[in-house]
């Protein structure tokens, strides 16, 4: 299960309950929001985009605290991805 929070600013709490509950701090800008969200939540955003992470590694391997473009970084179809599920989600 994954857990949502708005923190400050634009951090994030990410909780992921599983074997092991994890915490993960994310830095959401609002720049980051318009080019990946597709007119949804950052809290949608969020959500997908740790559903997209879980599907690749496991969540005690998650980094603990990163800006949100960094998951482009090591996994670089992630940004066409997540736009495509949003979008998918939305109709």
């Amino acid at each position: 299960m994954i857990t949502v929070k708005h923190s400050a600013g634009d951090e994030w709490v990410v909780s992921i309950q599983g074997a092991v509950t994890t915490h993960h701090r994310v830095r959401v800008t609002k720049a980051d929001l318009d080019r990946l969200s597709e007119g949804r939540s950052a809290e949608e955003l969020l959500q997908e985009s740790f559903r997209f992470l879980l599907e690749r590694e496991s969540d005690t391997s998650i980094l603990k605290s990163f800006d949100l473009p960094l998951i482009g970084h090591d996994f670089p179809a992630y940004e066409q991805e997540i736009r495509t599920r949003l979008r998918r989600s939305s109709t």
